[in-house]
């Protein structure tokens, strides 16, 4: 059993990576679109390789199962016919790629979210290009969250906006529409948020539900620092939506 540890290791592995990239959008959770060629790439090459390594596996089967024989009769003899779990142990190393295969992880939600700091974007107090002519107009969160708190030209006076996020909670019942910025994977992912009023505490959403939010922007503190942050919405209708299939905003 011990020659096809390898090769298993590898195809799951390499199923694994094409399951979520080739056959589904799951890969969205993690990186984003534009990498999904060399995630495609990957898992045909790790399952080659194990098919490699499988093939020579069985063609040195009789040699190795000879000398397996010889050796696990030598430790017996050693050991008063005690015997060997090392290889059986070994296969447990499969169960990591057989997880990953079977049960894919989430996408990162509200304790990612919540782990990260207040932070302002490394930008300058400015006038931002005008924005599209909409009866209501459709933007991201870190969108409106920039020109929330940067726009000196106040591009979203008087403009129905509509986003879509998560839900995230804070004090004092305060809840957040919020999604997770990538500039490549979800491992560099920032925070980006907005605070919902005009409803009640008790209307809230629940964590990581996600929504769809319409409303009008509320001034906060004065421009470019930590008193706008984070930007206000005044809400005038919440929806509940499913997850998107690729839930991350990208920079």
């Amino acid at each position: 059993m011990r020659r096809y540890g390898s090769a298993v290791l590898l195809l799951l592995t390499g199923g694994a990576v094409l399951r979520i990239s080739l056959f589904s959008d799951l890969y969205l959770r993690y990186v984003q679109a534009a990498l999904r060629p060399y995630l495609v790439i990957s898992g045909s090459l790790l399952m080659l390789l194990g098919l490699v390594a499988a093939i020579r596996g069985m063609s040195h089967r009789d040699h190795e199962e000879e000398e397996e024989e010889h050796e696990e009769h030598e430790e017996e003899e050693a050991e008063g016919h005690g015997h060997s779990h090392g290889p059986r142990i070994a296969w447990l190393l499969t169960l990591p790629a057989l997880a990953l295969l079977l049960f894919p992880p989430p996408a990162l939600g509200s304790y990612s979210a919540g782990r990260e700091q207040a932070q302002l974007a490394a930008q300058g107090v400015g006038t931002f290009p005008a924005l599209p002519a909409a009866k209501v107009l459709d933007i991201s969160v870190g969108q409106y969250s920039s020109r929330a708190i940067y726009d000196t030209g106040h591009s979203l006076k008087g403009r129905t906006v509509r986003m879509t996020g998560f839900v995230t909670h804070g004090s004092n019942g305060a809840w957040y529409v919020t999604r997770l910025v990538v500039t490549c994977c979800a491992a560099d992912a920032t925070t980006s948020k907005v605070e919902i009023r005009g409803t009640e505490a008790s209307d809230a959403p629940q964590t990581d539900t996600w929504v769809t939010v319409t409303g009008t922007w509320l001034p906060k503190g004065r421009l470019g620092t930590d008193g706008a942050w984070p930007p206000l919405l005044d809400a005038k209708t919440v929806t509940q939506v499913k997850q998107p299939a690729d839930p991350y905003e990208k920079r």
